[in-house]
């Protein structure tokens, strides 16, 4: 069964790619941002960024785990949240699985050997925007194309603004945030071991759930005119 995680584990390398993503959302009903935060280049926040993905393990609960390194740029424009784009990296070697007892089995390692994620061969996992779907007021839907394990495939990200602000005396840049979520197939990036056969759970789940908690810093706080 931990073999069956692991694919899982890949997966969920798209899922960072895709919060990074989560970049075009907000929009009000003409489709801007509801937020006084500048358009402009946007680096991830690595230190308020998460990115989990869970897995159905044999049908009694959601496996979770979650990859320690990553990075995103986006260009943010909160009057053409349709225009944005984003790119993200993924480490695949970064894979944490909080296996209680290393000693007894090294379960990321295994993970990241040749059976699985096989990071000598793949060193990254990438995600690059292709559209954005304004759904929403403060939600959209991006899609793009996710390079995992040696296949690339279109994969979508339901994503909602959190807000922004365009800086503060004490963090003198824009800073934006988005959650997002995302559901895969890890067997259309060839791992499919340990798949339930159909009608059962016994096994981990074909589908991967990803999830994405993002901040971004971008342009600098613009002091105010003295009079």
């Amino acid at each position: 069964m931990r073999r069956i995680l692991i694919a899982c584990s890949l997966v969920a390398g798209a899922a960072f790619a895709q919060a990074a993503g989560g970049i075009t959302d907000t929009a009000n009903a003409q489709g801007a941002a509801a937020t006084d935060a500048k358009a402009g280049a946007y680096k991830l926040d690595k230190a308020h960024a998460s990115l989990l993905f869970r897995v159905n393990h044999l049908g009694f609960s959601k496996y979770t785990a979650r990859f320690k390194r990553f990075d995103a740029d986006l260009q943010f424009d909160p009057a053409k949240p349709a225009a944005m784009s984003v790119s993200a990296t993924i480490d695949p070697a970064s894979i944490e699985t909080d296996f209680p007892d290393p000693a007894t089995l090294d379960f990321n390692a295994e993970l990241r050997g040749n059976k699985f994620l096989d990071t000598l061969r793949f060193p990254a996992i990438t995600f690059r925007s292709t559209a954005v779907e304004v759904t929403g007021a403060n939600t959209a839907r991006v899609m793009g194309e996710l390079a995992l394990h040696g296949v690339t495939r279109p994969m979508a990200l339901d994503v909602t603004f959190n807000g922004g602000y365009a800086g503060h005396p004490m963090d003198p840049q824009s800073r934006i945030g988005f959650s997002a979520r995302g559901v895969l197939k890890r067997s259309e990036f060839g791992m499919a071991y340990g798949v339930p056969a159909e009608g059962t759970t016994m096994g981990v789940s074909d589908a991967v759930e990803v999830l994405i908690e993002a901040e971004f810093n971008g342009p600098p706080l613009t002091p105010a005119k003295s009079q």
